[in-house]
């Protein structure tokens, strides 16, 4: 497995981690209503946009598949101060979830917060995601919270902030 930067190219790979994913992690989270809507082709065509952005990274499997994603880069509502960084999404196929690979991808986030001038970072992740531990191992404090609604359900996400990302835990 290899973590690189993200191409054009990829933007397939990414859509497919990204939908099963979702499918995988929200389901009974989020309204089926959505996640039955969410399809590979429209998440393509995201992908072929965001990935212009070159904030992207990808999981590699040794046989060449996209087995998982990150990217990030400024944070995106200036309301943190001590909180420059964010990082925007991370998403890992199910069958390679608990191998470590997370852990990778946020490392490569962090070399390339710090690269862009960002010593801090936050994410924002569903308070229901099973996942959200993965956070808080990594040393990760909670900073704020906030709502959103998702095919008329309210939903709670918590804010996890590192204030000197050079102390992330592995």
């Amino acid at each position: 497995m290899k973590i690189r930067k993200a191409k054009l190219a990829d933007a397939k790979g990414v859509a497919h981690v990204h939908v099963d994913s979702w499918l995988a992690t929200y389901r009974g989270i989020v309204p089926d209503t959505y996640l039955d809507q969410i399809s590979y082709g429209v998440r393509e065509e995201l992908w072929n946009d965001n990935l212009k952005a070159e904030n992207n990274f990808v999981a590699e499997s040794d046989e060449g598949l996209i087995i998982g994603f990150a990217d990030g880069g400024k944070e995106r509502t200036g309301k943190y101060e001590k909180l420059q960084g964010e990082l925007y999404s991370i998403y890992i196929l199910p069958g390679y979830q608990g191998k470590g690979i997370g852990r990778s991808l946020m490392k490569r986030i962090v070399e390339h917060l710090k690269e862009s001038g960002y010593n801090s970072m936050l994410v924002w992740v569903l308070e229901e995601n099973p996942s959200r531990g993965f956070y808080e191992k990594m040393g990760g404090k909670k900073v704020d919270r906030k709502t959103l609604t998702i095919s008329g359900k309210v939903l709670n996400e918590i804010a996890y902030g590192w204030e000197d990302i050079g102390l992330l835990k592995n």
